[in-house]
Order: C-alpha cells, then sequence, then structure tokens
C-alpha cells in the first residue's frame, strides 16, 4: 500500500515572514496526522526560516529546483549539498514552468535527479504534455518520453526514493483540471512504465497528480488507483485549503 504524498510548491510567493506564519497555521491543522507525507517546496529564501518552523514536525522541507553541479562558478544556482545543509529531503526537478520559460531537458532532468539522490535528497520529478499535445492524440507518448528520459540515470535499487508529479500542463494555474479518468488514464499508464523499467519496485514508486488540485476535487482524485497525493500550487498556499486537501476523504 503506498503511502499518499502531498506536496506544497509555492512558486515565486510568500517571503520568509509569510512563510513562517504560515507554518504557524499550518502545523497545528495536521497534527498528528500520520497516513500521509507532506511536503512543501517555498522559495530558496525562505529554506532556511521555514526549515527551523518545521524540524521536529512529520513536514518535510523540499526545494523547487537546484543545479545538478557540486559546486562553481555558476551564478545564481544551489546545489544539492546546499539543501542537505538546509535540511531538504525533496526537491522538484524538471517542472513544466522550468522546462518552458528556462529551457530544461529530460538530460538536465536526468542530472539533477542523480545529484540529488546522491545527496540523500528524494527527486520529485515531473512530466506532463501541453494541450496542444494532448488535442492531438500524443499525451501518453510524450510523458512515456519525458518520463524515461528524466529516469535515464536513476538505477532499480533506487527506486523507492523518487517520486514522480504527473501535471498537464493546461491544468496548471488554469483553473482547468484533469477528470479523475483522464488523470488515471495517464496514471496508469505512467505506472506500466515503472514497472518495465523497474520491475515489481514501479508498483512502490508514488505518482502525483499535479495541475489546480483545491479542496473541492482532491477526494475524487484520490479515489483513483494510482494517484497517490498531489503537487499542490495556488491552493497550498492557503493553511487551511491545503489542510483540507491533505486531509482528503477517500471513499
Amino acid at each position: 500500500m503506498r503511502k499518499p504524498i502531498f506536496a506544497a510548491n509555492w512558486k515565486m510567493q510568500k517571503t520568509a515572514g509569510e512563510a513562517e506564519a504560515f507554518a504557524d497555521k499550518f502545523l497545528p491543522l495536521v497534527a498528528g496526522l500520520d497516513r500521509v507525507d507532506i511536503v512543501i517546496a517555498p522559495p530558496f529564501t525562505a529554506l532556511d526560516r521555514l526549515g527551523h518552523k518545521l524540524d521536529g514536525s512529520h513536514v518535510a522541507l523540499a526545494a523547487q529546483n537546484v543545479n545538478a553541479e557540486e559546486r562553481g562558478a555558476f551564478t545564481g544556482e544551489i546545489a544539492p549539498g546546499m539543501l542537505v545543509d538546509l535540511g531538504c529531503r525533496y526537491t522538484l526537478v524538471g517542472h513544466s514552468e522550468r522546462r518552458a520559460l528556462y529551457g530544461e531537458n529530460d538530460e538536465r532532468v536526468a542530472r539533477k535527479a542523480a545529484a540529488l539522490l546522491a545527496h540523500g535528497i528524494r527527486p520529485i520529478v515531473c512530466v506532463g504534455e501541453s494541450l496542444e499535445q494532448r488535442k492531438r492524440g500524443d499525451a501518453l507518448d510524450v510523458v512515456s518520453g519525458q518520463l524515461s528520459d528524466s529516469l535515464a540515470t536513476v538505477e532499480a535499487s533506487q527506486a523507492d526514493d523518487i517520486v514522480i508529479a504527473y501535471e498537464p500542463v493546461w491544468a496548471i494555474g488554469t483553473g482547468e483540471t484533469a477528470t479523475p479518468e483522464i488523470a488515471q488514464e495517464v496514471h496508469r499508464h505512467i505506472r506500466e512504465q515503472l514497472r518495465v523499467k523497474f520491475g515489481e519496485a514501479g508498483d512502490r514508486i508514488r505518482i502525483q497528480y499535479g495541475g489546480s488540485v483545491k479542496p473541492e476535487n482532491v477526494d475524487e482524485l484520490m479515489t483513483q488507483p494510482d494517484i497517490d497525493g498531489a503537487l499542490v500550487g495556488g491552493a497550498s498556499l492557503d493553511p487551511e485549503a491545503f489542510s483540507r486537501i491533505v486531509r482528503f476523504e477517500k471513499t
């Protein structure tokens, strides 16, 4: 039985002080909730102070990005060891915004995933198709290609330490959500690909859905057999809304 995992991606929002205020409200709302894993990925500037707030709780700290290099002349970049020093346990790689706005390709995502795993940080590897690709009927092929190339460096022995996030680009920040049936179709396809690559370990890898997840739709999404949680954007900025999401009711 896979333990659901919910990750908040705050993107370029919240100062360090606002992140601390969020934690003060959120942590009491999820106290004692041990049936799910909860992750928060604030901006880099809030990692240190939010990390101190989360220390000792069951909510894990994550980064939104990383450089695959250990150190060097890479102005504005963050190395895996720096994230370890801050207490990060997860890091997003290959988010659609990184792919679309900053030219991040599957090869770079694979290098980042390998660097994170080498430092004991679990990568949340994001894949997903655009609206144009879906309309062409290419969604499954696009996701398969991204998944295969982005996990090229991951060994079967490391499979339990990765998380996959399926985020249809057309549903991110648009208010549009893939129906549970559409999401499950892609999640099932991802599961099949993971089994091919990793064998029985593919059944243990958790696959999140990301794309306008909110309190009003999380329960229905979580009824699907291959949806193991969510990567939450806008709704994760509000402690009440995010706490309701992680406390989903599965019928």
